[in-house]
């Protein structure tokens, strides 16, 4: 079997690279170690930055999410009880679509499967190899059946845990990481949002963040400890904390029901260089992770689809190797400016466990800063509805 380009991972960005390569002509086969359902069934952020609605839109894939999605125009700041909004719109003239993450993957996978493409699903046993030769190749099983694929190209979208990243050398690689002593509990319910916009809150006891999917789903986060687990936590006592770190107006008019998902997440800045080796090509979390402080995850991830789909455009339709041999160049640029905004926003609204009395007035001071700087909301405004490609 042979294609053009082998897509290892059939998340959202590998989806999107897919797609957008197909309404070039290029084709590509999307390995995917899970089923479409469970893939389908992860929940995950869903605030897209204009950059990535665009690649949606040139993919071919935004009806649905031009009629459904919300716009949001700014922000909320909450520190103990006292809340200021940083208003994008006024300041930038831009704003941050909210869409689910889940959504925009059911979008792509209809997409794919009108137009044919291949994807193949519960594949076992995926090895890269001749990598950094102009032979590479992909073996696979499915059903105890090996497999193999030739390919010009492969770009690997298979997360922290795939074999893409593990593919490129120790000597080659090199890898920046940065863990966070706490973790995020969110839950999923079925409850209007307690406000049209999100509501990020630093209190004494901790962060929290309060957003939505849609006008009748929201999604709810407080800092915990890493020790904690989901069964330590009842929903009316995620409740009854939720409400002791955000402003009294919001603990007010906060809707609460049982969860629909409950999860904790451990927080991480992570990047490995290159994104590029040979004739590899890392996207997204394969590459790089950020803690959710900010929205980055997804976004970040398009913007490597973004480079990476214009070099093979760029290749294949002129026979020009610039966009791809600079792939790694570009991508990393951006992503290390995404890495600074998500470790400013959770350095700037969480409690650390060996904070003193000087750490904690410095973030206050900060915090300060930004309310009363219009300077100041106008960085944080131009990093939060996201930077240009």
């Amino acid at each position: 079997m042979r294609s053009q380009v082998v897509i290892i991972g059939g998340g959202p960005s590998g989806m999107l690279l897919g797609q957008l390569l197909h309404r070039k002509g290029i084709e590509a086969v999307v390995l995917e170690r899970k089923t479409r359902d469970y893939v389908l069934g992860r929940i995950r952020a869903g605030i897209l930055e204009s950059g990535m609605v665009d690649l949606m839109r040139e993919a071919g894939v935004a009806d649905r999410l031009d009629r459904e999605c919300f716009t949001h125009d700014g922000t909320l700041i909450a520190v103990d009880r006292d809340m200021f909004h940083v208003d994008f719109k006024a300041l930038i003239g831009q704003s941050v679509t909210l869409y689910g993450q889940t959504e925009v993957t059911r979008d792509l996978y209809e997409a794919r499967e009108a137009t044919g493409a291949q994807t193949i699903f519960n594949v076992e046993d995926v090895t890269i190899h001749d990598a950094d030769t102009d032979a590479p190749h992909v073996t696979f099983s499915v059903d105890g059946q090996a497999r193999r694929i030739d390919c010009d190209y492969i770009a690997g979208c298979d997360g922290f845990h795939g074999v893409s990243r593990q593919t490129i050398p120790d000597s080659v690689r090199r890898e920046y990481e940065k863990v966070y002593p706490f973790g995020w509990l969110g839950i999923l319910s079925e409850t209007p949002p307690v406000n049209e916009e999100l509501i990020y809150a630093s209190s004494e006891r901790g962060f929290a963040l309060c957003s939505m999917r849609n006008a009748a789903l929201s999604r709810y986060y407080i800092q915990c400890s890493l020790s904690d687990s989901v069964e330590d936590w009842s929903d009316d006592a995620f409740w009854d904390e939720l409400r002791r770190r955000i402003p009294e107006e919001a603990a007010d008019s906060l809707v609460t029901g049982p969860s629909i998902e409950k999860s904790i997440a451990p927080l991480r800045s992570f990047v490995t260089e290159p994104m590029r080796w040979g004739r590899l090509f890392l996207c997204g979390d394969a590459a790089h992770i950020v803690p959710p402080t900010g929205a980055k995850g997804l976004n970040t991830a398009a913007s490597d689809i973004h480079y990476l789909y214009e070099g093979l455009v760029q290749l294949y339709e002129a026979g020009d190797p610039e966009g791809i041999d600079r792939y790694s160049e570009r991508a990393l640029a951006r992503v290390w400016k995404a890495e600074r905004f998500s470790w400013w926003m959770t350095t700037l609204l969480h409690r650390f466990p060996d904070m003193s009395e000087f750490d904690l007035r410095m973030q206050r001071a900060d915090i300060d800063f930004l309310r009363e700087n219009r300077d100041a909301q106008k960085v944080m405004a131009t990093n939060y509805v996201g930077l240009p490609y």
